[in-house]
């Protein structure tokens, strides 16, 4: 049995718990995957979870990985786990959860909360903010359960995010990473640290100190795995435990996006772009980058949120007929829908979709729908499904350029991860749209492989992250852009989709006065 040094990577996702076992050089020794219930709703627009199946999963999940050829424990160096971001768990003294964790696919607001200082708020309102920190105190998980379930609010010993609860659940301690840190919580995130006292966030959040874990940089030690850990799941007693990050920060670097030239495409439930540096950049004004999975670095971002699971909804709503031929034909709906989508030219014979099925924070306004134009007598299911993947493209383009230009750094090449990034259609259409070389990162699972490479240089396994990114993380198939399709989808983002929004914007305000669809905030 091999004495090779691996590190076990825990992925907590939205759809699934994976236990990777990584060697050094990034490649996977072993893989175990327990699926989940993303969610449950007691009520419209809420998602929750039950925090201990969480921990149970994680639990099955390892366990999977023991009896597979070449898994020796006695090789593994440490553990390090990457979550799902933005979901809480609140804690009574006993460590016990007291209520279901609010995951981040909750659509709950509250119009309650604590009220902030005068000269904070003529500040926010001079600068044209006043309306996105309303938005923040309103969003925030913590005021909801103090205005609605005021019992909870003050039985709650420890507010933790997903991350933080299964690192309190492996070594006993609460103590989390400053990566993992997205969330409505008083995170300074230019400093990478609780926020000083006197911040605004304190005012805003009814959060109190005592109720925040400690935090350590990524790769630093975090505790070891307990004796009661050590049993449920099967990983040695005593092993390192090391700080990761959130799950976008780990696949960033796990995609080997080391420099800011280097764009990460996420085709995941939510859509994004990311870029790594050690410059502090508000890409969007007063929204902050968030904490990257390398110390002292930060992941500019650009969302679009529910973005491949666009993706998901016209499969379910309308992708019948291909889920039945696959199991016909005994093959992955995937390679169906791929077929779909390729057999559809550049450009959708000129249908055009806006994806704001679900719409950001800033940009787009609040009051964003989803739209799609140029229908003709031509255009079937599958046209649509090409200008789903063309629009979500599009997009994340914009959010490039808003990069670049906030950054000062040219992107000059992509890697893709998530789901969609095992579209070879979904590729080509990337570096077509884009113009740019858009390559595959040489495994799928790089939110993992990013956890390992933190703990990896933890462990002193490399010497730092420059070593560990170059040694753990490489390309794969590169699609390089088609010069004719290239031009084509270049007129089409700067003739029609940088216009849609600002055409479609009026109209969008006056279905939600008419349908009270989105509510107006």
């Amino acid at each position: 049995m091999s004495m090779q040094p691996t590190i076990l990577a825990i992925d907590n996702g939205t759809q699934s718990v994976r236990a990777l076992l990584f060697d050094l050089q990034g490649n996977i020794v072993a893989k175990s995957q327990v699926m989940l219930e993303a969610y449950y709703s007691t009520q419209p627009g809420w998602a929750e979870h039950d925090p201990e199946d969480y921990w149970a999963s994680l639990c099955q999940a390892c366990r999977g990985l023991w009896d597979q050829p070449g898994v020796n424990k006695e090789a593994m160096q440490g553990v390090a786990v990457t979550t799902q971001r933005g979901t809480v768990v609140s804690l009574g003294k006993d460590g016990q959860p007291l209520r279901p964790a609010i995951t981040w696919l909750d659509q709950r607001r509250t119009s309650v909360y604590p009220p902030i200082a005068w000269w904070w708020q003529a500040a926010f309102k001079a600068a044209r903010v006043d309306g996105t920190i309303d938005y923040f105190r309103g969003e925030a998980e913590i005021n909801w359960i103090k205005a609605h379930q005021p019992e909870v609010w003050k039985a709650t010993d420890k507010f933790l995010l997903l991350s933080g609860y299964l690192n309190w659940r492996l070594c006993g301690r609460f103590a989390d990473s400053s990566g993992s840190q997205v969330a409505y919580l008083p995170f300074d995130y230019k400093r990478r640290r609780w926020a000083a006292r006197h911040d605004w966030k304190w005012q805003a959040l009814a959060v109190e100190p005592h109720m925040l874990p400690e935090l350590a940089e990524p790769g630093e030690r975090l505790g070891t795995i307990s004796a009661r850990a050590a049993m449920d799941t099967g990983i040695p007693q005593g092993l390192p435990l090391l700080a990761a990050a959130a799950d976008k920060a780990c696949e960033v670097i796990g995609a080997g996006c080391r420099e800011p030239h280097v764009g990460c495409l996420s085709y995941g439930t939510t859509a994004t772009i990311n870029t790594t540096s050690t410059r502090y950049t508000e890409v969007t004004p007063f929204i902050p980058p968030y904490p990257a999975a390398i110390p002292g670095a930060y992941s500019n971002e650009v969302q679009v949120f529910r973005g491949y699971w666009m993706v998901n909804w016209f499969k379910e709503q309308f992708g019948h007929h291909e889920q039945t031929r696959a199991l016909l034909e005994d093959v992955a709906p995937e390679q169906l829908f791929d077929r779909m989508a390729s057999s559809v030219p550049p450009g959708s014979m000129g249908l055009m979709l806006q994806p704001y099925w679900t719409p950001g924070i800033r940009v787009p306004g609040r009051e964003a729908k989803g739209g799609i134009i140029g229908f003709g007598d031509v255009h079937t299911r599958a046209h649509v499904y090409r200008a789903i993947l063309e629009g979500l493209a599009y997009a994340l383009r914009e959010g490039k350029e808003r990069i670049e230009k906030r950054g000062g750094v040219a992107i000059t090449e992509l890697r893709v991860s998530g789901g969609g990034s095992q579209s070879d259609c979904a590729m080509q259409l990337t570096a077509d749209i884009f113009g740019l070389p858009t390559a595959r990162p040489h495994v799928y699972e790089t939110s993992g492989l990013g956890a390992a490479i933190d703990a990896a240089v933890g462990l002193g396994l490399h010497r730092d992250f420059d070593a560990a990114v170059g040694a753990m993380t490489r390309v794969g198939r590169v699609f390089e852009p088609v010069a004719e399709n290239q031009r084509i989808y270049d007129r089409l983002y700067r003739q029609v989709y940088r216009k849609m929004y600002r055409q479609l914007q009026p109209l969008y305000r006056d279905i939600a006065e008419i349908t009270g669809y989105p509510a107006v905030r």
